[in-house]
Parts: structure tokens; sequence; C-alpha cells
């Protein structure tokens, strides 16, 4: 696949199939993704990549957890508290869109936070990565962790698979840090689902607009 295909082709997948993935298929992908720059070559990020019964049987704990009203800090906001536009409306527009999709009224609470949840199952993808980082990084070393989550985003598609970054998963912690055994010197940033996309799920049709380049780019100095 030519890097432009699989650029415009990623895309955030919220159901995926039962096909199982290969560890070499898996190990490929790292392999390459960790030629993503980093600062001073610091190299921060660090990948638990479950499958299989391990993955299983976080699904099942956070299910639990979720079922008996357990509530975890998340140790950093998800989005500033005071969002403010054109990212407010952004984000109001592509929520608005993702739950009409799936026909799930405005008012719905209950039915949105059914759809959140599946962010713990990882929209039943066959493979979940989680990257961890050291606590004292600084936000420097999180851009180095983007771009090397970017370079698995594009690899996975040149796979003909798909993934989907989940944020969602900053809600449990101490369950994360605990389950993955992850030392008090390191933090769970984020969780990432992988695998093939279930092409009949009608949530997996939402396509995100993007800004138009005037919205975002200032050019100097050309002719």
């Amino acid at each position: 696949m030519q890097l432009i295909e699989a650029i415009r082709s990623r895309k955030t997948v919220r159901q995926f199939i039962d096909k199982e993935i290969s560890k070499e298929t898996v190990l490929e992908i790292l392999e390459i993704a960790k030629w993503a720059p980093s600062g001073g070559n610091l190299q921060p990020w660090n990948v638990q990549v479950l499958t299989g019964g391990p993955l299983q049987k976080l699904v099942s704990t956070i299910a639990e957890r979720h079922q008996n009203s357990v509530v975890e800090q998340p140790e950093f906001e998800t989005y500033p508290p005071d969002l403010k536009d054109p990212y407010k409306t952004r984000r109001r527009v592509v929520g608005q869109a993702l739950y009409e999709l799936i026909g799930v009224p405005r008012h719905d609470t209950p039915g949105k936070m059914r759809q959140l949840a599946k962010n713990y199952e990882f929209f039943d993808a066959p493979v979940g990565l989680f990257f961890v980082m050291e606590r004292d990084m600084e936000i420097g070393q999180y851009t180095d962790l983007g771009m090397f989550m970017q370079n698995i985003m594009l690899l996975a598609r040149d796979k003909g698979l798909h993934t989907c970054s989940q944020l969602a998963w900053a809600r449990w912690p101490e369950t994360l840090c605990q389950f993955l055994e992850v030392s008090d010197e390191q933090r769970v940033f984020c969780g990432m689902a992988l695998g093939y996309a279930d092409k009949d799920a009608i949530i997996n049709e939402l396509q995100s607009e993007r800004a138009a380049l005037e919205d975002f780019v200032t050019l100097k100095g050309f002719e």
C-alpha cells in the first residue's frame, strides 16, 4: 500500500471482526514503527501487547468493576476543561455524527455510556496495545510517542488492519497499573485496538471531516 493511501484510509474503527493476528505480524509492525523520530533519541515509549487469555481477563476485570460501580480517578484530562472553538465545535459535531449513525438519541445518556464501555472491550479487536511512559517525561516525549503510534496505525493499514487509539483507558489508571504490572515510576498513557475492521458495522461508516488548509496554515516567503 502506498503511503498516501495508508494515510487517507486510516480512520478510527469501533468494531472489529473475530480474526486473529499473528505474533509475527504484530512484531513486524513494531519493528518498523520503532524508527519514529524522538528528541535526543530517547525513544521514550514502552508497549504492552495483549491478546487471547490475557486480553479477555482484562476485559472481564474492567466489566466486573464497572458493574460494581467502581470509579477511579484519571491522572490527566483527556481534553482541556474549558475547550474553546473551533475545537469544541469539532468535538461536538463528530460526537453527534457518531451517535446519530448508531441510532443513539442526543439525550440518551445510558446509550452513550454503553457505547463508551465498548472501549474497554477493545471493540472486539483481537489485539490490544498499551503505551506506557515514565512519569518524569515531559510534553516533548509525548509528542515522540504520538509519532510512534502514528507509525503503528499506518503500518497496520499496510497489513490490511485497522486501529482505534483509546485515551478512554485513562479512566482506569489503578486497574491498568496493577494488571500490567506497571511500576510507580511509570504511567499508562493510552490504549490502541488492532484488528480487522467489521465492514458490515454501521459505526465504521463514520468519516470525520478535516479543516481546510486556510484554517490552519500560514505561508510566508513563497512567490
